[in-house]
């Protein structure tokens, strides 16, 4: 039985770069961990501060920037 590689079937709907484009980070560069985390834990519609030197100095909270960062905080754990 061949081996199925699931996660590259759910990540392959999504765009390329949105979240990047989103938060204002380079795409050569990663996104921090940090702001990743503080984007997760805020609710939806509220702003959050950049802690890191890196992209937009704030965000506001949509519902699919929540989608995308939740998404990217739980690919970044998997090896």
């Amino acid at each position: 039985m061949a081996k199925k590689l699931w996660i590259q079937d759910a990540v392959s709907k999504h765009k390329k770069g949105t979240l990047h484009k989103q938060l204002g980070v380079p795409n050569s560069k990663k996104i921090p961990k940090s702001l990743l985390t503080k984007i997760k834990h805020a609710k939806i519609g509220k702003t959050v501060k950049n802690p890191s030197k890196t992209g937009k100095r704030r965000v506001k909270v949509t519902r699919l920037l929540k989608k995308r960062s939740v998404l990217a905080h739980t690919l970044r754990r998997l090896k």
